[in-house]
């Protein structure tokens, strides 16, 4: 990975604010789909592809690639964006989402688009997936990395804590969990559904190394992920602190939006203000 210099960090933060405005069109023109957990996970998705992973978007299969597991799959609206602008498929293909026949579902389908490593949908199960990648990898001397986004919501889940439980027994350090601690799910706000506190003593109990970021600050996840690179003797999990909707006002820290798509005029509103907040970080970076 190559140092974080302050043009690139500038170049990450528009791309990040331009892949919201892609979520945004892509969900109203699908007209469903869920909203606060793409827009709050752009920045890190964004890092990823564009700064963090290690890979080829002409040669998706390469085997040296590191993998990226998206485990709370209804987010992908945002994966699909990063992916499209990373030069994955066609950018124009991002106004199919949703759409019967399209390589762009609800939830990502491996095999169906390049790039795509698991079929999630069932929340809990990325985790194990990783792990197996992680373990494979180990067992085949190869250097790359695993990486899965999770959501807070999922770790309600009984079958992630076996799969924590077994990455901190078997050290496995060539992998990265990335948990979206936005404190929201469908039905309300995590901590009044069930609670999850103290998620990094938990963690810790079961052998992971743990970090705690702003999921908005780029550079500090970029050095967290830095520090990961450099714990051998367990995986890390980065507890990335979000805010559902960001960018978009009347989105924040609302959890009905964690399932549905804008409207006409919300969609407009809303890409409004992110054409604003663009302009204003390009203009700070000038």
């Amino acid at each position: 990975m190559e140092p974080l210099h302050e043009k690139k960090l500038a170049h990450l933060e528009e791309v990040a604010n331009r892949v919201r405005e892609g979520v945004i069109d892509s969900l109203f023109v699908a007209g469903s789909g869920h909203s606060a957990g793409p827009l709050g996970m752009a920045d890190i998705v964004t890092a990823l592809y564009f700064h963090i992973l290690n890979h080829d978007p002409k040669h998706p299969d390469w085997s040296d690639r590191d993998r990226l597991v998206l485990s709370n799959g209804h987010i992908c609206p945002v994966q699909y964006v990063a992916m499209a602008y990373a030069g994955y498929f066609p950018i124009a293909e991002l106004k199919t989402l949703r759409k019967l026949n399209s390589r762009l579902q609800g939830h990502p389908h491996r095999g169906a688009l390049p790039g795509i490593e698991t079929t999630s949908g069932p929340l809990g199960s990325g985790l194990s997936q990783a792990i197996g990648m992680a373990l494979a990898s180990r067992l085949d001397n190869k250097k790359n990395r695993i990486y899965c986004l999770l959501s807070d919501g999922e770790h309600e889940e009984g079958n992630l804590w076996e799969a924590a439980m077994f990455a901190g027994k078997n050290k496995l350090s060539n992998l990265t969990a990335i948990i979206d601690r936005n404190n929201i799910q469908i039905d309300g706000n995590t901590e009044n559904v069930m609670p999850l506190e103290s998620l990094r003593d938990k963690y810790e109990s079961f052998r992971w190394h743990v970090l705690e970021v702003d999921g908005h600050n780029i550079e500090q996840f970029v050095d967290a992920v830095h520090e990961a690179i450099a714990i051998y003797e367990k995986p890390t999990v980065i507890i990335a602190h979000t805010i559902p909707g960001k960018g978009v006002d009347f989105m924040e820290r609302d959890y009905h939006w964690h399932g549905k798509p804008p409207n006409k005029e919300e969609a407009r509103l809303a890409l409004s203000e992110l054409r604003t907040l663009g302009k204003r970080i390009r203009s700070e970076h000038e």
